[in-house]
């Protein structure tokens, strides 16, 4: 048998609010912080490598919520959106070097320009698709040569800053590593330039593959290598059959105008990486299974990643390990609900990882025990 290397697996943080089926029903969980840190605590107790901490309008503000995290926390680092489009880098660098000190050099940034132009302008930002690829650029230009300690002169088509300087560094440097996805040709070649790890949404293994090329050889000819990571959701569950009837009772409530509604609204959207989303399935019910294990349910109604690997245990892995042999050594994962879905991917899946086994009652690193079953009857409960 081929020995893989264990992959980074990080969870995903549903500051828009967390549910049992898709689509409007009464199961809805509201996005506090006191849920939202549930879930943090687990995934960190529970060995997750990294957290995802989404932006959009929908959303609580990303940096607001990893600061809750803070003491919260011990191992696991928060990957947190960085905003281009609707921030300066000036004053975005101090937040990043200041939030790296408070976690101690747990801080990962998602580079994030935006996909949707009509959210862009209501936070007053208006820029063309390639225009807001345009701006990341001299934003990232700026920002990163503030966190290596320069001081910073810079006149460009969208930034201008005179003397900037970022006096308190981060812990990491020259600066937290930057991760970010896209599917545009100007969103490879910033990928290329700038960050240091490139995530996909879950599309089937051999498009991915594509885009993993194109995207190294564009960092090959700026004299750069990068890594790669895939966006996806998970329902794993001790038997195939379990974890299919899992994903048909996800959106067993969805109704037709609802598909409508949302597939609708995610056309409005310029985002390359939408529409090759949406092409997957087409808003239609009978296309959603798209390669093994790969559906394509979640994208019926949820823009961003739509796509979740579905079946037992060991074709969940054989399925991470098909990315793996392609490159990629991170994976960012969610499941509904998140909370409980975080405990049972772990459960089922780690160990076939390489990942340390976890146990239902899993010893935290202060000492104390960690009842995963009382987490879960307070979340059920609320």
């Amino acid at each position: 048998m081929t020995a893989h290397p264990t992959p980074d697996i990080f969870w995903f943080l549903p500051t828009s609010g967390d549910t049992r089926y898709l689509g409007t029903s009464d199961f809805g969980r509201a996005p506090s912080l006191d849920y939202l840190r549930d879930i943090a605590v687990t995934a960190d107790r529970l060995g997750y490598d990294g957290l995802l901490i989404p932006t959009g309008a929908s959303c609580q503000d990303p940096w607001v919520v990893a600061a809750s995290l803070i003491h919260a926390t011990q191992r696991i680092k928060l990957l947190v959106a960085l905003r281009t489009s609707i921030s300066g880098p000036t004053a975005s660098a101090r937040q990043a070097a200041t939030l790296d000190q408070a976690l101690n050099g747990r801080l990962l940034l998602n580079v994030v320009p935006g996909g949707d132009a009509t959210e862009l302008a209501a936070d007053g930002a208006f820029f063309s698709h390639d225009g807001r690829y345009e701006n990341a650029d001299e934003f990232l230009t700026v920002w990163r040569r503030l966190l290596a300690g320069e001081t910073v002169d810079f006149a460009g088509k969208h930034i201008r800053v005179e003397g900037a300087r970022n006096f308190h560094p981060a812990v990491q440097r020259p600066y937290p590593p930057l991760y970010f996805g896209g599917s545009s040709p100007a969103a490879h070649d910033l990928a290329a330039k700038h960050v240091d790890a490139y995530l996909t949404w879950g599309e089937p293994p051999a498009q991915v593959a594509e885009k993993i090329a194109d995207v190294r050889a564009r960092a090959a000819k700026q004299g750069r290598t990068l890594r790669f990571g895939v966006r996806l959701h998970v329902i794993a569950r001790e038997t195939e059959a379990e974890a299919w009837a899992e994903a048909d009772r996800l959106i067993s409530r969805l109704t037709d105008a609802e598909i409508a509604a949302a597939q609708a609204g995610q056309a409005r959207m310029d985002s390359v990486g939408q529409a090759r989303m949406a092409a997957l399935h087409g808003g239609q019910r009978d296309r959603l299974v798209i390669g093994p294990n790969l559906w394509a349910g979640v994208g019926l109604v949820r823009g961003g990643a739509g796509t979740a690997l579905v079946g037992a245990p060991d074709q969940i892995a054989a399925r991470l390990r098909d990315y793996q042999a392609l490159g990629v050594d991170t994976f960012v994962l969610s499941g509904y609900p998140h909370l409980e879905e975080s405990i049972r991917f772990a459960e089922l899946v780690f160990p076939l990882l390489g990942k340390t086994a976890v146990t239902l009652r899993e010893s935290s690193q202060t000492g104390g025990a960690f009842d995963v079953r009382h987490i879960q009857r307070q979340a059920s409960a609320s």
